[in-house]
């Protein structure tokens, strides 16, 4: 690993940003100086790294002075009132939101896929959507091997922690409530979350999709240089804790084999092939809760569309979705 670096996460008390601490320490990242910024009414707090007990900030343009590097997890809208005095200041933002993703001079990187991209930036590389990078993750190695994908159709099963503290706290407190005959009101999600599943992520758009349905699309082309990818999403929303899951089906320019497609995953960085379904052998989001890969399963050839594949891949959206993915970005800087 290179020389240390001056490290700050703008964020750092929410849950990806203490997974990004967590990261950090796992991977012997070579933090010379570490600051933790959050809004005015966390500063004052302290959170453990290490051996130490570092306290929070509060975030202000000031914040970036001396700063390497500045991970990015506090929403778009700080992202782009923050990130440009960061930049400025000399630090290179690694931003988690969705402020910069689509922007054309901003990378938009998964380290396993397009490692050469994050290269080009001018201070800022965005971190894409956690279903994307989960999805990207199990397509990719087939991609490469069946000379590039053509279209997906894919829905996803979404944990509850991808709204963040709040859809565990509203799971929990509904699960409580109807066990105990008692009525339930929704706050988080539009609709009862406990025993259902809800085919709504994020805002609904004039086209019938969602923009969390959108991201897939447009972040896969962006990711894959694949600018004539056609996608169809359906995102949905499942009373899970931790980790998202989505089932694929993936039309590939040539003819996928099924044993190159396995060996193809399992040289993968990052991924690992889970697949005896005779023996109960395949992911679910409780095998890749704080793990670092994602799982792929139920490989099989498509049976409606020529050159496809079908398969299941599982990852944890808080890791590898987004605190982690962030930190690996650093680790190419």
């Amino acid at each position: 690993m290179s020389a240390e670096r001056t490290v700050a996460i703008a964020g750092a008390t929410g849950a990806v940003g203490q997974e990004m601490l967590k990261c950090l320490l796992e991977r012997k990242f070579p933090v010379a100086n570490l600051k933790l910024l959050a809004s005015a009414r966390s500063a004052g707090k302290t959170l453990p790294f290490g051996e130490q007990d570092l306290v929070v900030e509060e975030l202000t343009p000031a914040s970036f002075e001396g700063v390497d590097i500045a991970l990015f997890s506090a929403g778009s809208g700080i992202s782009r009132e923050f990130a440009p005095h960061a930049v400025k200041a000399g630090a290179v933002v690694i931003d988690n939101s969705s402020a910069f993703r689509m922007d054309e001079g901003v990378p938009l990187v998964v380290p396993e896929i397009n490692p050469e991209d994050a290269e080009a930036h001018q201070g800022i590389i965005a971190n894409p959507n956690c279903t994307t990078i989960v999805t990207l993750m199990g397509l990719n190695p087939m991609h490469k091997a069946f000379g590039g994908v053509r279209n997906i159709i894919a829905s996803s099963y979404q944990a509850v922690s991808g709204s963040g503290a709040q859809g565990i706290i509203e799971l929990e407190q509904q699960v409580a409530a109807l066990v105990k005959g008692e009525p339930v009101e929704p706050r988080v999600y539009p609709r009862q979350i406990a025993f259902n599943v809800l085919p709504h992520v994020d805002v609904f758009l004039d086209n019938g999709y969602t923009k969390e349905e959108m991201k897939m699309l447009n972040e896969g082309r962006k990711i894959l240089h694949q600018p004539g990818l056609k996608a169809s999403v359906t995102c949905v929303r499942v009373p899970v804790y931790r980790s998202h899951a989505v089932s694929v089906v993936a039309q590939f320019e040539e003819e996928p084999d099924l044993d190159r497609a396995r060996q193809a995953i399992e040289e993968a960085p990052g991924v690992q092939l889970k697949d005896d379904p005779e023996a109960a052998v395949y992911p679910t989001p409780l095998d890749t809760t704080n793990g670092d890969d994602c799982l792929v399963g139920r490989l099989r050839k498509d049976l409606v569309l020529d050159k496809a594949l079908s398969f299941w891949v599982v990852g944890d959206q808080v890791r590898k979705g987004a605190a982690l993915n962030a930190v690996q970005i650093a680790e190419l800087l």
